[in-house]
């Protein structure tokens, strides 16, 4: 008797470890350990973990001869979680570096992130041979190309100009906002509605001062937050502001940006720095459920993405047409000049079948 037919069975879904057993000559002295608990990633910063979205991480120690390296992986929901926890564990003293998609580094740390995940690497030693192994490790860290892929826009909107990039915190959440030093309160900027916060530090002529650029999905919240900032400046300043130049704290509203500068600038250097933030029009649409986190930012995320896509699409038909018209006109007009019709239809040497 034959055997019965057995349909064959579907492998077993597998996913890609965040850690691998060895890359560019590090190996692990033994299987990563892996959780999904914030508190067990990050016991001290388990609320800012959540707020950024991490899904799950993974730790291992990793052997080069008699190096050690310790290097914790987080992977997060998107982009948006990986850059803001980059921001958020980033040292002041630490100068930027290459690997991945953004990277800091000093003699005795490294930490960089790229796709939605986020590298953290400690040592006794992190040099030139460590940076390349870490590069090594980026490149097999899995890159996401859908809205999930797409990194916040906000801290484009920051000018360079005598900015220090080291001091840059991208925030989502009111832990992430205040752990980062914050000036103001966050029940102020309302992180309920989507909002979206990045600080950085500015050096002036008598010393720094912090710009604060918050994002809000509409400029309807973003107004409505602008008048709520503007009675905190205008009246008792909260501690957090007291030791700052009170002439120098200003506010403005560029579409759904809210501007904030605070510290020691000077009154025409404050309003100059507020100027410089430009707000770009976004793609927007009424959500009936809110734009709470992180719908919200994927839906501004899928936003930009499709209106990048619409742009590139009538660049390259632009471009098309432009082309079909210079080659077909120009031929037309050389055939002209020869004497003969601008098309080739009455030429003697046409073939033409002349079917009925």
């Amino acid at each position: 008797m034959a055997a019965p037919f057995a349909r064959p069975q579907s492998p077993a879904a597998t996913f890609a470890p965040l850690l691998p057993p060895a890359f560019s000559g590090w190996t692990a002295a033994a299987s990563p350990q892996t959780g999904s608990d914030p508190a067990a990633a990050d016991a001290a910063n388990a609320s800012v973990l959540k707020e950024y979205g991490l899904k799950d991480f993974a730790t291992a120690e990793y052997g080069h001869g008699s190096t050690k390296l310790k290097i914790k992986a987080m992977h997060f929901a998107d982009a948006t979680g990986a850059y803001g926890a980059f921001t958020f564990y980033r040292k002041a003293e630490m100068h930027p570096d290459d690997v991945g998609k953004g990277g800091a580094v000093d003699s005795h740390e490294a930490i960089f992130w790229t796709g939605t995940t986020l590298i953290d690497a400690t040592g006794d030693h992190i040099g030139a041979e460590e940076r390349a192994a870490l590069q090594s490790l980026a490149f097999t860290l899995p890159q996401n190309a859908g809205p999930e892929g797409v990194p916040p826009s906000l801290p484009q909107y920051l000018p360079q100009e005598l900015l220090d990039k080291a001091t840059v915190h991208y925030a989502i959440g009111p832990d992430a906002y205040a752990k980062a030093g914050g000036v103001l309160p966050a029940e102020v900027i309302d992180f309920s509605r989507d909002a979206e916060a990045v600080t950085a530090r500015y050096q002036t002529r008598d010393g720094n001062g912090i710009l604060t650029v918050l994002e809000y999905p509409t400029p309807q919240i973003a107004g409505d937050r602008l008048k709520a900032i503007d009675v905190i400046l205008k009246g008792t300043l909260p501690p957090s502001l007291q030791g700052g130049n009170a002439a120098a704290l200003g506010v403005k509203r560029s579409g759904t940006l809210v501007v904030i500068t605070s510290g020691g600038f000077s009154a025409a250097e404050s309003e100059e720095l507020r100027n410089a933030v430009k707000s770009q029009a976004t793609l927007t649409w009424n959500h009936p459920e809110g734009y709470g986190n992180p719908v919200g930012r994927e839906v501004k995320k899928t936003a930009r993405l499709l209106l990048g896509i619409t742009y590139l699409t009538g660049i390259l038909g632009g471009g098309a047409l432009l082309l079909g018209l210079f080659l077909g006109g120009g031929r037309a007009l050389i055939r002209v000049l020869r004497g003969k019709p601008p098309s080739t239809m009455n030429d003697d040497d046409f073939i033409s079948l002349k079917l009925r």
